[in-house]
């Protein structure tokens, strides 16, 4: 199945804060496209508006494309897509390929792998990397996780939403190297909460953490963020809930424990990102996190910018 162009039909499900900007891309890329979206009307209502069909389910879906995005907020809502009474696999679709872009449990994605191959469809994991930004701009990081020859029937299709493309290998290798990434961005993120409580609460304010930090080899596109947040209280230089945060957190957990390796730093991350959920704050965005954990230790975090700016 293909449209006028001789390209493949396109499906996308989850077109929340990444999803419409990599949705949005493929319809620059000239796809034919099918869209579904969850609570939320206006990203559905606004690719429509650019020429988006909306797919009544996502075994409707799949029985008009050839290739499916998923890009939820985690495993049990993909595995509800992959295999509910009106799921993907529901379709009998033999040749479907379903690229997940969702930071997933790779478990469940090797799993649901050899559920759709039995069926005579290919799961492909593609888990992203930055911001909502760059999915509206194009140039997201892709990790991809397939064969060599899924991978290049695909890449076409990724490279409308990416503009950093690295295959990783086999189907789930790419949701563990997701994980990875994510450990390492939410270890930076309660690292950086804890030094900037630290410095206000010794004298030092958040904007020298920034100027000094900013301008050393220690800088990184994630402290730019973070601080963008911090000293600016931009809210919403980096749109990734905090709730997110903390399910990546124990994915890592999990695998690690999967593979018998301790995760001692992993645990102590844990315990702020579930602090923030458990006082009901986790639709606060990832760079907040610094607010909480000053919030323990006494401090407002907004005073001590205010503070500082003195």
């Amino acid at each position: 199945m293909t449209n006028s162009a001789g390209q493949p039909v396109i499906g996308f499900i989850g077109v929340g804060y990444m999803g419409h900007g990599m949705a949005s891309n493929i319809l620059k890329g000239g796809y034919t496209l099918y869209i579904k979206g969850h609570r939320n009307r206006v990203p559905v209502d606004d690719l429509v508006s650019k020429g988006a069909k909306e797919s009544a389910s996502p075994k409707a879906m799949a029985e008009a494309c050839d290739i499916i995005h998923v890009c939820l907020s985690n495993s049990p809502q993909v595995e509800a897509v992959i295999r509910g009474e009106e799921g993907i696999l529901a379709s009998g679709k033999k040749g479907l390929i379903v690229i997940d872009s969702t930071t997933a449990d790779p478990t469940s994605t090797e799993a649901l792998a050899a559920e759709m191959a039995a069926a005579g469809m290919t799961l492909v994991d593609a888990p992203l990397g930055r911001t909502p930004k760059e999915a509206e701009a194009g140039t997201l990081d892709a990790m991809v996780g397939a064969t060599p020859e899924i991978f290049d029937r695909i890449r076409p299709v990724i490279e409308c939403w990416a503009s950093n493309i690295n295959h990783v290998g086999p189907v789930g290798s790419a949701h563990k190297m997701k994980l990875l990434m994510n450990f390492i961005a939410m270890g930076y993120g309660a690292l950086y909460s804890e030094a900037v409580t630290l410095g206000a609460k010794v004298g030092v304010s958040p904007q020298v953490v920034r100027n000094v930090i900013g301008s050393s080899r220690l800088n990184n596109g994630f402290f730019e963020t973070f601080m963008k947040y911090t000293v600016d209280r931009d809210r919403d230089v980096h749109k990734f809930s905090i709730t997110n945060a903390s399910k990546d957190v124990r994915y890592v957990a999990n695998m690690a424990s999967a593979a018998g390796v301790v995760n001692i730093m992993g645990a102590s991350i844990k315990h702020y990102y579930t602090h923030v959920e458990a006082i009901g704050k986790g639709e606060d965005y990832l760079p907040m996190l610094g607010d909480h954990v000053a919030a323990l230790n006494g401090i407002d975090m907004a005073e001590a910018v205010k503070k500082g700016a003195k």
